[in-house]
Parts: C-alpha cells; sequence; structure tokens
C-alpha cells in the first residue's frame, strides 16, 4: 500500500485549470470586433512522452517561423507568434471568413528539474517541434545494515 501525502494546494490548482478553462470557452468566442465574428486562433497541439524526452508539436500553418517565438521561463514554456490575415479589410465580395488568425499565445508547465538549455525545436512544414528532455531522476542504491557481526543488504531508494 502507497501513502500518498495530501495536498490541498494542489486541489485548488486542479480547480483553477478547470475554471480557466470555462472562463477561457466562453469568453474566446466569436465577437463582432474581431474580424466579423472570426473567432480567436488557438493552434492545436499535441505532447508526446518517450523515454528520453517530451516532444510538444504545434501546427502552425500559414506562420512564418520567423514569426514564432519559443520561451521557458520558471518551468513555463510558452509559444507564441502571430498569423497575418490574408485579406485586406476594405476589399469586397467575401462570401465567408472561416480561417483564423491573429496573435496567439500557449503555455505548458514543464516537471521540475528540466534544464531550459537543453530544450531544442525546429519548424518545417507548418508545423513546430520541441523536444524537451527529461530530468534526471533519483535512482535507486543499495545501504547495507550491519546486524550482529554480519552485513545485510537493504534495497531502498535514498532521497536528499
Amino acid at each position: 500500500m502507497t501513502i500518498v501525502r495530501w495536498e490541498p494546494l494542489r486541489e485548488l490548482t486542479s480547480l483553477q485549470t478547470e475554471m480557466n478553462r470555462l472562463f477561457n470557452s466562453v469568453f474566446d468566442g466569436p465577437t463582432a470586433e474581431n474580424s466579423g465574428g472570426v473567432r480567436r486562433w488557438v493552434p492545436a497541439m499535441d505532447l508526446v512522452e518517450t523515454a528520453e524526452d517530451f516532444i510538444l508539436r504545434a501546427d502552425l500553418p500559414g506562420v512564418d517561423g520567423g514569426d514564432v517565438k519559443l520561451e521557458i521561463e520558471d518551468n513555463v514554456l510558452t509559444v507564441s507568434g502571430e498569423r497575418a490575415p490574408e485579406h485586406a479589410d476594405d476589399e469586397q465580395g467575401f462570401y465567408r471568413l472561416e480561417r483564423p488568425f491573429g496573435a496567439f499565445s500557449r503555455s505548458l508547465t514543464l516537471p521540475k528539474g528540466v534544464d531550459g538549455d537543453s530544450v531544442s525545436a525546429a519548424f518545417a512544414a507548418g508545423v513546430l517541434e520541441v523536444h524537451i528532455p527529461k530530468p534526471a531522476q533519483a535512482k535507486p542504491r543499495r545501504v547495507e545494515i550491519a546486524v550482529g557481526d554480519e552485513p545485510a543488504v537493504l534495497e531502498g531508494s535514498a532521497t536528499s
């Protein structure tokens, strides 16, 4: 049986995340002020875990690689940039505009211990791929326990 320490602040963080998601879904809907009801653009992202690292892939079609910024601050990775509209506001003849444009920003919290200097990124064919090496894990070690005259070996993990 594993004993897990209850941390009430972790529960509050989870609640805050869900509330943020709720408010974002309400307030990020179509508005009259952003080009005829076109919704705010939020690029799709996948986060995959491998044995060595985490891989973040973001679909950024129509965005120039030079217009994308990647920042790491306080264990938070932020991808931001802007996709320019492909039409001028004063032109006539548009029947329907559904492809969103404008500035975007997505953030995710990295695990503790990630070395920001070892993060690498590449941009090709409208896809940003970020490799985030996993932090080194504490390895179990053997501790010898002397019982009477003979040493015994106990396996476990040491924390420092």
